[in-house]
């Protein structure tokens, strides 16, 4: 039997299937929990990377990569072809490619650093120079980057959905940690990508996790809150009820029992509840204790909630801004594409109404991960290279950033302020109106929501899921001057810091938000404890 393997690496971590060449059918499917490299997101990752250096960081990287390939169960001798796809940055790590060109912008910034722009085409590689352990002869395919800035899995998003053959006004993103997403009207297409944080893939939230079995990934309400938790098959099923009037828990459903944590969708889901009994106000749950009690021992609480707030705030300031460099009004904007495991699991209108699609959406399409299925097209068909590369080459992109972008930046601000401030939307469009920026007007009537696929991995193969939590390594170090007292270890919001007993600093790199927390360094009384001083452990 021939193999061959699908990786997606994304900013949360890396989805993998086992693949019979011979008959295209997926055999078995792994993801990690994770991304083994420090941080919330893809320029923690990228300042990690450039502080330690990309061979360092490719090298993280590619232990994860064969540790995920070894748990699917297939005779690695026999792999023939890997295919992969990802954003630009996680793919240029796993090639060991250079990410100087994408960590500084611009031609000047460029020029003043001797910094080469790297070409990022489709192309056919060694599978077993890269790193990964298969064998000799075996080829890694790589899809094209449209540009340096908009990356395979942008293309993916586009190719995957039928955007690219919409011939109406359009949007589609990618909800996730990197928040990838283009509009299209007529032939031009406009891109941007929105640091939304990991609140939408589950992460920085106190009983967060990925969307995998025992996940809560929505509240559905059916007099009381029902609580929808994902089977093993990665298929939500109702659970508890939810009062959260009377602070009670009934057990009902199939789940009842099986919750574990919380996915992105299932904040999401919270904070519409949250909205709809009347339960936030400044910045704060008004609940007894802060907190919405789920089921098991899952909730949620404030700051989850104003993670989850500010992700919205980012995606939505996004779409915003796409909208205006277009010239484009809310109500010419009708249809949404929406991909990613998040894109998949959340309830679209509950969706629409918090704020993560355009209120004026009324068609809305629900994909699953674009990224992994394009790579497995890839995998079974190798020519398909070429026409992703004569796709890439032809779409006519206008890539917007949105770090200093004016618009945007005033969006996001106003975002702010109705999550932590309870700025009303009448103040919210007044302040647009002055800057010469449209109304936000209400979401109105329902949108007709088309779920193509049920989870964001439709086929998991005969062999099924394994979610793998063995990855990433550990940075080591002591401080000259630390007295001992743990207090770094007491602040790590991730539990990734552990102090021994001879002082020496452990942290796990999976588990660690890197230059986007650093509260283990700011929180030292002695200020003696200097993050970039912990060396790697392999």
């Amino acid at each position: 039997m021939r193999y061959g393997i699908s990786l997606d690496i994304g900013t949360s971590g890396t989805r993998a299937h086992a693949v019979d060449l011979d008959t295209g059918k997926i055999l078995s499917t792994t993801v990690t929990e994770c991304h083994p490299l420090p941080g919330a997101n893809i320029m923690d990752h990228l300042t990690f990377c450039i502080n330690v250096g990309t061979d360092v960081a490719h090298k993280i990287l590619i232990d994860t990569a064969n540790k995920v390939i070894a748990s699917l169960g297939i005779d690695l001798n026999r792999v023939e072809r890997v295919s992969i796809c990802g954003n630009p940055i996680q793919l240029s790590l796993f090639q060991g490619i250079p990410v100087d060109d994408l960590a500084f912008a611009g031609e000047n910034a460029h020029r003043e650093r001797g910094i080469v722009d790297q070409k990022r085409d489709a192309g056919v590689f060694s599978a077993v120079d890269v790193g990964l352990n298969v064998r000799d002869g075996c080829e890694l395919l790589v899809p094209p980057a449209i540009r340096h800035e908009i990356g395979a899995d942008a293309l993916a998003m586009m190719y995957k959905s039928g955007f690219l053959e919409q011939k109406e006004n359009c949007l589609v993103t990618d909800y996730g940690t990197n928040a990838e997403m283009a509009l299209k009207i007529g032939d031009e297409i406009y891109t941007g990508s929105a640091a939304a944080g990991p609140a939408m893939e589950g992460q920085s939230i106190k009983c967060g996790m990925l969307a995998g079995p025992g996940a809560i990934s929505d509240l559905e309400y059916d007099y009381q809150w029902v609580c929808k938790v994902l089977n093993d098959d990665i298929i939500p099923e109702s659970g508890d009820r939810v009062d959260f009037a009377f602070d009670t828990v009934t057990p009902e459903g199939p789940m009842s029992g099986k919750a574990i944590g919380i996915t992105g969708t299932g904040v999401i889901a919270a904070v519409a509840a949250a909205q709809d009994e009347h339960l936030w106000r400044k910045g704060k749950l008004t609940t007894s204790d802060g907190k919405l009690h789920l089921q098991d021992g899952v909730y949620i609480d404030s700051h989850d909630i104003q993670e989850a707030m500010k992700a919205i705030g980012a995606m939505r300031a996004g779409h915003f801004t796409l909208l205006e460099h277009a010239g484009v009004k809310f109500e010419d904007m009708r249809i949404m594409y929406m991909a990613g495991a998040s894109g998949t699991y959340v309830d679209a209108v509950k969706a629409r109404q918090v704020g993560l699609l355009p209120p004026s959406c009324d068609t809305i399409y629900q994909y699953g991960n674009t990224s992994l299925a394009m790579s497995t097209d890839i995998l079974r068909n190798p020519e398909l290279l070429d026409e992703l590369q004569d796709i890439a080459n032809g779409i006519r992109a206008n890539h917007i950033m949105f770090a200093g972008d004016k618009i945007f930046e005033q969006i996001y601000m106003q975002e702010l302020a109705v999550c932590d401030e309870g700025m009303s939307m009448e103040t919210y469009n007044n302040n647009n109106a002055v800057m010469g920026i449209q109304a936000l007007p209400k979401p109105k009537g329902h949108p007709n929501v088309i779920r193509v696929v049920q989870r964001d991995i439709p086929d998991l193969g005969e062999r099924g899921l394994t979610i793998l939590h063995d990855i990433g390594t550990e940075l080591k170090g002591y401080m000259d001057g630390c007295i001992g007292c743990g207090v770094c270890e007491k602040e790590c919001p991730e539990h990734a810091l552990k102090l021994m007993e001879d002082k020496q600093i452990v942290v796990q790199t999976k588990k660690c938000l890197g230059t986007a927390c650093y509260r283990c360094q700011f929180s030292c009384p002695k200020k003696v404890y200097k993050y970039d001083n912990l060396k790697l452990s392999f």
